[in-house]
């Protein structure tokens, strides 16, 4: 079965985001008022092949706990849809 892994991976909420900061402190410059607090993360989407929905997630599990996401630092969420 094809699957689609949608994959958010975000910096852990008790570390300081420093783009996130900059973004805040510059929207008022874009006119954009009452903003306050921006965290900024990656999004990674990820087809792939596997038996079955269980083994994807296992697979995307992996991938994100070894490869895509710093654990020290980040934390990740995903959805895998059937394609």
């Amino acid at each position: 079965m094809k699957f689609i892994a949608h994959i958010n991976i975000m910096p852990k909420t008790e570390l300081l985001d420093p783009q996130g900061k900059v973004v805040v402190k510059n929207l008022p410059n874009l006119g954009i008022q009452g903003v306050s607090d921006v965290r900024i993360g990656k999004h990674v989407t990820i087809a792939l092949e596997a038996p079955s929905e269980q083994e994807a997630h296992d697979k995307v599990e992996l991938a994100c706990s070894k490869l895509l996401a710093n654990v020290i630092m980040e934390s990740y969420d995903f959805v895998i849809e059937a394609q």
